[in-house]
């Protein structure tokens, strides 16, 4: 299996296990997954990545909320709040209340 491929199937790994009401970063993610400059490469993984992994679990490190998500940053809004999380009016998190680290 290729590097490439490999960090894709971790980054799928690692989306698939963070629980419901809890998010990780892109940024995050990426290091965890060997690759700690690579958060713009998991970005690009969840925009065409599996749409059956909870994507909407994963957010900006900043704590915003991903205009390429599915529905824009209201329709991540709407997945987030369904599990739980706050979001405040301008699309952020505080992510202090929800990082999950595995």
């Amino acid at each position: 299996m290729s590097r490439a491929s490999r960090f894709k199937e971790d980054v799928f790994a690692m989306v698939a296990r963070i629980p419901k009401g809890r998010v990780m970063t892109y940024g995050q993610i990426a290091g965890l997954c060997g690759r700690p400059r690579a958060a713009r490469i998991v970005g690009q993984i969840a925009h065409f990545g599996d749409p059956g992994l909870p994507w909407q679990r994963v957010v900006k490190q900043s704590g915003d909320l991903a205009s390429g998500y599915y529905g824009g940053r209201a329709g991540h809004k709407k997945d987030l709040a369904a599990e739980g999380v706050k979001i405040s009016d301008d699309y952020r998190i505080e992510l202090e209340n929800y990082i999950w680290w595995p």
